[in-house]
């Protein structure tokens, strides 16, 4: 991860024009280049995808902090104690894992479906995570490369 300050200047600008919007998800234009510039910096691509896919302004604020001082950036996330422990999010991914065999099943029961029809549909490959867990334990799957963030909530499993 690189602290370029012109990065850091341009990306002050962006998020000043996304919070000019009433509503921050509508500036698709800014998000574009605010996701640009996050690859350009060396986030982590699954981060980035998850604060821009959700047009995330209050995670898109500490990402710019943590550019702008990666050591205080580092130690507030250490002092939160954000990443859960490894049993948590073990037992997250099979909860998921869980969630989304029986959509797929449900899927494949619905009786709109003719069996002699063409491909015969195709199952979901993505879920909203179950709420059981916080946001931070999806979160960290990501970054281990379990699960990747499409967006608007919505996890899948990576392929192994």
């Amino acid at each position: 991860m690189t602290s370029d300050p012109t990065i850091v200047k341009q990306l002050d600008e962006l998020m000043a024009a996304v919070r000019g919007y009433d509503d921050p998800r509508r500036a698709s234009a800014e998000w574009k280049q605010v996701y640009k510039l996050l690859q350009k910096a060396g986030l982590p691509t699954g981060r980035i995808s998850g604060i821009v896919g959700m047009r995330n302004v209050d995670g898109l604020g500490e990402l710019i902090d943590q550019l702008r001082d990666p050591q205080a950036g580092a130690a507030a996330a250490a002092a939160d104690g954000e990443a859960p422990d490894a049993e948590t999010c073990r037992r997250a991914l099979r909860a998921f894992r869980k969630r989304l065999k029986l959509t797929r099943l449900d899927e494949e029961s619905k009786l709109g479906r003719g069996p002699l029809s063409k491909g015969g549909g195709s199952s979901p490959a993505a879920i909203t995570p179950p709420l059981d867990w916080p946001e931070a334990v999806w979160q960290a799957l990501v970054r281990q490369g379990k699960l990747r963030c499409i967006g608007h909530g919505l996890y899948e499993l990576t392929k192994p």
